[in-house]
């Protein structure tokens, strides 16, 4: 990843706003910035940027990691234990003793979108200036280089595999719970065969039901599968950081007439938005394309949630397919595609693929049957 350049274009951004540091706390943008990422739990990790060097904070627990896998200058470590309590105990200890050298009044950036309010505070007590720089990050992450792309690529690959394979044992009789497990086995064996020492991050959830289905981000449980339910089948894998989504809703029998007409229409939806989407239109005019069909077919005020979403290192990121985004698209951005009807009493529908924005068009990277015949298991 070109985590240099990266750097080099934030820190031109501090300079036009006359931002002396930036200090980062998402652990998404860390990885962008850093190439290191921990499960922080309650432990905060902060990444200090400034005009010639980059710093980390971590928690005692986080050192070997940080020292291991991120490209900073220096690490600085506090510690929860009376033996290195004199060095600091304080999450925001260093971070206090950094913002020491420079004079009160100074401004600090700060991705407040994902920054804790007692943080914020901590550095306004101290006399300094907070500038949101959320939205630049979010912005330089638009655009995917090849590395990243490359990576994207291959986690297509695998949640490919990882919903064929879920799907094989859709059937009466069997858990939610269950069938995902089975999509998760395959992913795993596969990424241990043929990505030595990789890291897998995944997300997978299997709604049932009418019920359940129009609760679209709700955990698997062990409702177990029964004739005329509605499924739909929803699954992220990341490979090194870097991830694609794939979704199908699917069928255990005869649906009702209101079912497949929605089925229907949420399927012709994605397709007429992934035959849209390209360089030159806008995230507005791809959810007006999607949107106008499924309004024509009587759905409007069930299709509630936004066409796509972008995504690369976090589940959803910036920017979205909404309907108040006249944001330009360009080559290199990654979305999901998932127009999503949600009708109480009748059940959820939706199909979700990902596309990498080309040149030309776009490129296809999850690959699935998306028809109802090929559905009905």
């Amino acid at each position: 990843m070109k985590v240099d350049k990266r750097l080099d274009e934030l820190r031109n951004y501090m300079d036009s706003k006359k931002i002396d540091l930036s200090i980062i706390t998402s652990p998404d943008n860390q990885f962008y910035l850093s190439g290191f990422k921990a499960l922080t739990y309650s432990r905060p990790i902060t990444l200090m940027l400034e005009k010639q060097e980059i710093k980390l904070s971590v928690p005692a627990l986080e050192e070997i990691h940080a020292k291991e896998e991120s490209n900073v200058d220096e690490i600085f470590v506090y510690y929860e234990h009376p033996e290195g309590a004199h060095k600091g105990t304080h999450p925001y200890h260093h971070v206090g003793k950094n913002l020491s050298k420079y004079k009160p009044g100074s401004k600090v950036g700060v991705d407040k979108a994902h920054t804790a309010s007692q943080l914020v505070d901590y550095i306004e007590n101290l006399n300094f200036e907070v500038i949101d720089i959320s939205k630049k990050i979010a912005e330089m992450r638009y655009i995917k280089d090849k590395a990243e792309l490359q990576l994207i690529e291959k986690a297509g690959e695998l949640v490919n595999l990882g919903v064929s394979e879920s799907l094989k044992v859709c059937k009466e009789g069997i858990t939610e719970m269950e069938m995902d497990a089975k999509g998760n086995t395959a992913i795993f064996k596969e990424t241990a065969k043929r990505y030595p020492k990789a890291t897998l991050d995944f997300m997978v959830m299997s709604p049932s039901g009418v019920e359940r289905t129009v609760m679209p981000h709700v955990f698997s449980n062990t409702r177990k599968l029964k004739k005329g339910d509605i499924i739909i089948h929803s699954r992220q894998v990341a490979l090194n950081g870097y991830r694609a989504e794939l979704e199908r809703t699917v069928v255990l029998g005869e649906l009702t007439d209101n079912q497949k007409k929605a089925f229907d229409a949420a399927i012709e939806a994605q397709q007429i938005a992934i035959d849209f989407i390209k360089p030159g239109t806008t995230a507005a005019e791809v959810d007006e394309v999607a949107r106008r069909l499924l309004k024509q077919k009587g759905f409007g005020d069930y299709a509630i949630n936004r066409m796509g979403h972008g995504i690369g290192i976090s589940l959803h990121e910036e920017p979205s397919l909404r309907f108040d985004n006249d944001l330009m698209l360009q080559e290199g951005m990654v979305f999901t595609i998932e127009p999503g009807i949600y009708i109480p009493g009748v059940g959820g529908f939706r199909h979700s693929d990902t596309v990498i924005l080309t040149k030309d068009g776009r490129k296809l990277i999850t690959e699935y049957p998306r028809e109802m015949e090929q559905l009905n298991f």
